[in-house]
């Protein structure tokens, strides 16, 4: 397994399960990369009908199991998941916006999403310090939130008590082949052999998959989190403008920004988000940071009085035509990916773990959607090759 981020610690942890002998390696901390830079969100409501949605569906429903389990399999004191059922408030500010809102809630609910409009009374009941100035608002029961570096520790704790083994500080730096199969990789730590290496490197996919003979079309697409300093409980639950879903099936490289907003457990409000492709570059950015703020006094102008503490940034795992890639590369035999959630990683963790255990085993789904020879990946996949 090459990556402990959390979609990798899903996956050690339910291989383990299923009775497997798993080394996970990474060449920085666990939790290091993209599940640090994270909010923790579990969303449906920023998704359309089809695999994806269907995908984050039956992980909430796995978050909620594995809350329980983690109680019952971890030491007492082992920090919380902070997993929070609060629900999300979407909301329109324009009339455009809100004819779109409207239609893309009408469309969820044909798969089953729970999309409620709400009016001006309910509206200030779930969030009184919400703007007036809205034209629309949609409430989702269904979205949540999770502590995302709590969570992959959780899951890697877990996965240890099952024999995984946890190895740091180690980089892969090529394939080991035997009669044509990936057999292994050589790492800064010496070679490392096993009948399947798993890609789970999220936006480092794309430079690891080439190392290895492979090439995946994943990139880095950058986002930044504003960090209030703690206060008063003010917003309950995540609300963000109808912006958010067009940035996130958007394949722009230019800068996107649009509002997210909510309170975390500590107290502190975390503002988004934002969107560009520019690489790996890990600058800070004061053009980023006056166009988030500015988007999150339209929803909550009283957060102009709120300190700003620190501003954190780090890389989604972007994939041409959005969605994950998980399962095995026809083109290398003994290569598994799971990889390109973008910025959906946390909460799809759980169901690709599943997923890609099931294949492994040769119980899976033959017609799998995210598959690395998919139709709507196949042009990508020449571009690198």
């Amino acid at each position: 397994m090459i990556g402990a981020g959390i979609v990798g610690a899903a996956i050690a942890r339910s291989l383990g399960r299923a009775g497997h002998e798993v080394i996970v390696l990474d060449r920085g901390p666990t939790a290091g990369g993209t599940s640090a830079s994270g909010e923790g969100n579990l969303l449906v409501s920023d998704k359309g009908p089809g695999a994806e949605l269907e995908l984050m569906q039956r992980s909430l429903k796995l978050w909620r199991e594995l809350d329980g389990q983690l109680r019952d399999e971890l030491p007492a004191g082992f920090p919380s998941l902070e997993l929070d059922h609060k629900g999300g408030l979407v909301v329109a500010t324009t009339d455009p916006g809100a004819m779109a809102l409207r239609e893309f809630a009408a469309l969820q609910r044909t798969a089953g999403v729970v999309a409620q409009e709400v009016g001006e009374q309910q509206v200030h009941e779930l969030e009184p310090d919400l703007t007036r100035d809205y034209t629309a608002a949609v409430f989702y029961p269904g979205d949540a939130q999770v502590q995302p570096v709590v969570a992959t520790e959780s899951l890697l704790a877990s996965a240890r008590r099952r024999g995984v083994q946890v190895r740091q500080g180690v980089e892969v730096t090529g394939p080991i082949m035997t009669a044509g199969r990936l057999a292994g990789v050589q790492t800064s730590g010496g070679p490392v052999h096993g009948d399947a290496v798993v890609l789970a490197a999220g936006p480092w996919s794309g430079g690891l998959s080439a190392g290895l003979g492979a090439p995946l079309p994943v990139r880095p697409r950058r986002g930044t989190v504003l960090v209030t300093t703690r206060m008063p409980q003010r917003i309950r639950r995540k609300v963000y403008d109808a912006d958010y879903v067009g940035a996130v099936g958007s394949g722009a490289a230019d800068l996107q920004v649009s509002s997210v907003v909510e309170s975390t457990a500590a107290g502190t409000v975390l503002i988004g988000s934002s969107r560009e492709r520019k690489g790996f570059d890990e600058r800070i950015e004061a053009r980023v940071v006056a166009a988030m703020a500015a988007k999150a006094l339209l929803l909550f102008p009283f957060l102009k009085d709120v300190p700003v503490m620190r501003a954190y940034g780090g890389f989604r795992p972007f994939v041409p035509d959005h969605l994950p890639v998980i399962g095995p590369d026809p083109r290398l035999a003994g290569l598994w990916h799971a990889t390109g959630h973008e910025g959906a990683g946390i909460g799809l963790s759980l169901a690709t773990a599943e997923i890609l255990t099931d294949l492994i085993a040769g119980t899976g789904n033959d017609k799998n959607p995210f598959r690395v020879d998919r139709d709507t990946l196949a042009p990508y996949l020449e571009e690198v090759a």
